[in-house]
């Protein structure tokens, strides 16, 4: 009886230890996915910062353009 409780004991840490190596694995995986994840979202936050300032910009040169035109007599 000792020696079958002993050797479902063995098992159990075996198992234990497989799982724990599979989770240890995962958890490498995932950190590095988030690390990736972080970085393109780093990418892309600047991106839309970048995005934004054209964006002003370009509204900018129009709001320009059109008060010109609007202050501009109107000839016929």
């Amino acid at each position: 009886m000792l020696e079958a409780s002993l050797s479902q004991l063995e098992q159990l840490v075996s198992d234990l230890v497989q799982q724990n190596q599979a989770l240890l694995a995962t958890n490498q995986s995932l950190n590095a996915e988030l690390a990736q994840t972080k970085d393109e979202n780093e990418s892309l936050q600047l991106s839309l910062m970048e995005q934004e300032e054209k964006q002003g910009a370009t509204t900018a040169r129009i709001q320009a353009l059109v008060e010109r035109v609007s202050a501009s007599p109107v000839s016929a």
